[in-house]
């Protein structure tokens, strides 16, 4: 038999093409130079049914970019554009659900962030997956812990030994026959996991190497998708960040211009007319003194205010030096001592230094204003060699528990901390003194607020 024939009788379908595994084989040289023609009947066949594959491949990644591109122009948020690609997965596959897991930054959590089941999205915003009953708290943890899974496509049994006994349970009872997980990769990097997984009859091989080429395929455009969005999204972030200070310097110019500026010329010239009235009589001395405090008090708070929008560390400003500063300018307000004890610290970036001045600015403001104490403390020392503490204490009245987190100070000094990822904690009880502890390491504990009673 001539190649020709071998050809037309395949193309003729006298001759069953066999199955072949995932994906094309080169056919053996020493094959198609055999003289026997069974041989090379067979031999044609599987490069016939290799190339055909090929071709199936190329054109379903194809059609996957495509659809991507698509749903990027008409979903711009990137929910909307998962909830499509996951949509699609079911859809197309004939499956009945695609789950998609995310791990967070650290890569020591893993949670469902959204699912597609028959016709309806779930998303996790607003508890939306409560609904479901499928253990994907079981799911996540051992997505995190099966290490061959974070670069290669998994197909799992409906009773996989790999598996939770909890999902095993689930797919048992629900009638699944089994899943397939692909990784979220992005070069060296696993951002997640999509599954798919389907109910009744298992598919037969075919079926089955084609719908896992295409969750491969969709894994790779939801990859580049999701990794695209988080670029966005810290740029914005980082856009709104520059604008806030933006506006928080212009705030600072019009208060040092203006406010400041002009209580200090009305101070300067009531201590003027006092110098010149001589000795006028009580009522009008009173007064006048009374009108100097009052300047000299807003032209102090309108300064405090400047420094309080603008506590930025200086150029090339030692940590230590930035404190000892709004130590010394606070000790100008109040005759209440102020201890200063602070070691050499080690830089920390100029956006986390920005935030500890500003905590510790407002908790020396708190206390020189607030807690009617006799003596005020600042301490600040290396943790590690790599990260600090800051305590600013003092031994005034306290405040109630009701009241721990009242008031801006408060709320500013915690969302400083988050921003910075740092632990704050504040011990105070009524006429026990307050005492504010912020603990900043590069991986540091979450923001908390303890209230002694």
């Amino acid at each position: 038999m001539d190649d020709a024939s071998a050809v037309e009788l395949l193309d003729n379908g006298t001759v069953e093409p066999e199955t072949p595994s995932c994906g094309p084989k080169d056919v053996p040289p020493q094959e198609l130079s055999s003289n026997d023609p069974d041989v090379l009947r067979a031999a044609l066949v599987r490069e016939h049914d290799a190339y055909r594959r090929a071709e199936c491949l190329a054109k379903m990644q194809t059609e996957v970019v495509q659809l991507a591109l698509d749903l990027l122009v008409r979903e711009p948020d990137i929910e909307s554009f998962f909830g499509g690609l996951t949509r699609t997965m079911v859809e197309e596959s004939d499956s009945h659900v695609c789950g998609v897991w995310l791990m967070d930054d650290d890569e020591k959590r893993c949670d469902l962030w959204m699912a597609y089941v028959a016709d309806r999205l779930y998303l996790r915003r607003h508890g939306g997956l409560d609904g479901l009953a499928f253990p994907h708290e079981s799911l996540g943890k051992h997505l995190l812990g099966y290490a061959p899974g974070w670069t290669e496509t998994i197909e799992y049994e409906c009773d996989d030994a790999r598996l939770p006994d909890a999902v095993r349970e689930f797919h048992r009872e629900g009638g699944i026959h089994g899943m397939v997980i692909a990784p979220l990769l992005l070069g060296t990097r696993t951002l997640g996991w999509i599954k798919l997984s389907s109910r009744g009859i298992p598919p037969c091989k075919d079926a089955q190497w084609w719908r896992i080429e295409l969750i491969e395929a969709i894994a790779r455009q939801a990859a580049l998708a999701l990794h695209h969005n988080r670029l966005v999204e810290r740029s914005r972030l980082e856009e709104r960040r520059k604008a806030i200070l933006e506006e928080r310097n212009r705030l600072a110019r019009d208060i040092h211009d203006n406010l400041a500026q002009g209580f200090g010329a009305i101070l300067m010239q009531l201590q003027a007319a006092q110098r010149e009235i001589g000795t006028p009589s009580l009522p009008f001395a009173q007064k006048l003194e009374t009108a100097v405090d009052l300047a000299r008090t807003h032209m102090i708070e309108a300064r405090r205010s400047v420094g309080t929008l603008r506590p930025n560390v200086g150029d090339g400003e030692e940590i230590s030096t930035s404190l000892k500063r709004i130590a010394d300018l606070a000790q100008l307000t109040t005759s209440v001592p102020i201890d200063i004890n602070l070691e050499a610290l080690p830089r920390v970036g100029d956006s986390v230094e920005r935030e500890i001045v500003g905590i510790a600015q407002e908790a020396l403001t708190n206390a020189v204003r607030h807690a009617r104490a006799r003596r005020i403390s600042v301490r600040a020392s290396t943790v590690r060699s790599i990260g600090l503490r800051l305590s600013v204490a003092d031994d005034g009245r306290g405040f109630a528990r009701d009241r721990s987190s009242a008031g801006f100070g408060m709320t500013s000094m915690q969302e400083r901390a988050e921003r910075i990822g740092a632990s704050l904690t504040i011990v105070t009880a009524p006429r026990g003194g307050t005492e504010v502890v912020l603990a900043w390491e590069p991986s540091s504990l979450p923001t908390q607020v303890h209230v002694a009673g």
